[in-house]
């Protein structure tokens, strides 16, 4: 299960110390990548050199409210700096206002400049309607991003097996699922992926993996 975490610490409060301890610990549990906020980039990068995990950084985060000419900006620096993969969040208002061309629109910017990198794409579930959910879907096909995923975990709601496995109906092998929010044991992590996630997001992986 190790391989499927990306070992994550994105609060505000977050300092280069607690940086540190993520990163060797991810390095000592063999997870697939840290997931940080952007300022902590650099760090990550120079203490996981070798080790085989990658860094994961966000953009938009957490609200996705940020123009996507600024998205794209992130999305830049972020590649500048070093970071292997990058977690998205979608314009929300947009999407519930069905305004499915900006929703692409957006994605297709921070994929521009992400030079090749991993973008997964938060969606996050917990703010949409089933209808939507399913429309998300085709959107992040269409947009050509690897990874669709559930939640910032700032907003209401996190992963459920019913997303997850919506999810998997509609993408099947085309590309990753990334269930993120609120999953804190073993057993649901397990379930997680049994339904078809293949990168479990969470603050939690230690205890999940021990």
């Amino acid at each position: 299960m190790n391989t499927y975490i990306d070992h994550t610490l994105l609060k505000p409060d977050a300092t280069p110390h607690d940086i540190r301890c993520l990163c060797r610990e991810a390095a000592e549990y063999k997870f697939a990548a840290v997931c940080i906020n952007p300022c902590y980039v650099d760090l990550a990068v120079s203490l996981l050199v070798g080790t085989g995990v990658k860094v994961a950084t966000v953009i938009g985060f957490p609200l996705g409210a940020n123009l996507s000419i600024v998205k794209a900006f992130e999305a830049k620096q972020a590649v500048l700096h070093g970071a292997d993969e990058l977690d998205m969040v979608i314009n929300i208002g947009a999407a519930k206002l069905g305004l499915w061309e900006a929703v692409l629109y957006d994605i297709q910017q921070v994929l521009a400049e992400g030079q090749g990198r991993i973008v997964k794409v938060i969606v996050e579930t917990g703010l949409l309607t089933e209808e939507e959910k399913e429309r998300v879907c085709h959107i992040v096909l269409e947009s050509g991003a690897q990874f669709i995923k559930t939640s910032t975990g700032f907003a209401k709601g996190g992963a459920t097996l019913a997303d997850i496995r919506l999810f998997k109906s509609i993408i099947g092998e085309r590309i990753g699922i990334k269930a993120s929010g609120g999953i804190r044991t073993s057993e649901e992590a397990a379930a997680m992926i049994a339904a078809g996630a293949t990168r479990i997001g969470t603050s939690n992986g230690i205890a999940i993996v021990s």
